[in-house]
């Protein structure tokens, strides 16, 4: 039976590495959670490259003005550093939540089609 430390440990390693910054707006523990929860549902598509510690993700949203005549404009973008490739997405939307549904999203379709891509050449 594994104890907690090595449970914990496990999920550590598994997880890519996720730098989150904001821009015209507060980060709230609610708003970095999703932002968590939308990146780890990408872990199964990085999993090979997450053991050996190699997935980084900078992670920027933000506001794209105070005052726009149609009220706020929110953007995701992520740069996924994963072996040999930056992979980036970016996405705005009138709905923070909706920009980082979004760009997860498009995000999962580049790592796909990079994984495809790493495929064909092998």
């Amino acid at each position: 039976m594994m104890g907690m430390k090595e449970i914990f440990q496990k999920i550590i390693i598994r997880s890519m590495k996720i730098n989150i910054t904001t821009k015209n707006f507060d980060l709230t523990p609610a708003i970095r959670e999703y932002i968590q929860d939308k990146m780890d549902s990408l872990d199964k598509f990085v999993e090979e490259w997450t053991m050996t510690g190699s997935v980084e993700a900078d992670f920027d949203a933000g506001r794209t003005t105070n005052h726009h005549n149609k009220g706020n404009i929110y953007y995701a973008e992520v740069n996924l550093k994963v072996p040999g490739k930056l992979l980036r997405a970016q996405k705005t939307e009138e709905d923070l939540h909706a920009a980082i549904d979004a760009v997860k999203e498009v995000l999962a379709e580049e790592i796909k089609e990079y994984k495809e891509k790493l495929r064909d050449n092998s």
